[in-house]
């Protein structure tokens, strides 16, 4: 059972995923935000495997925007690590606000171009 804006936002997701797509050179950075944790990947699409993922476990004691600020650098560092500059930002329906853009900034503070 789903309810009206979780159907909202799956809706707007698909819309989206017609256009963002990952590939080796560019991958896809998905965002998912649940009420307590806040969970980031970079996906290649061409092949679906999964090159890098960060997430806010463990981060508790400290504020929301700021676990996201702190997942943004960390999915940045891992990412440049792994060999990935730049990507394709995929926010899955959410709006472009608030943990979303933190963790956007975040990547961006860290060195990620997209």
């Amino acid at each position: 059972m789903t309810t009206k804006k979780v159907e909202r936002r799956i809706k707007i997701k698909y819309r989206i995923r017609k256009r963002v797509n990952g590939t080796a050179e560019r991958p896809r950075m998905s965002v998912f935000r649940s009420n307590k944790q806040i969970y980031v990947q970079i996906i290649n699409d061409l092949t679906g495997k999964t090159l890098v993922s960060a997430s806010s476990l463990g981060m508790e004691t400290m504020p929301k925007k700021e676990q996201a600020a702190k997942v943004g650098e960390l999915i940045a560092k891992k990412a440049l690590e792994a060999g990935v500059e730049t990507v394709v930002f995929d926010r899955n329906g959410y709006l472009y606000h608030g943990r979303v853009k933190e963790l956007a900034d975040g990547a961006r503070k860290g060195g990620l171009k997209f």
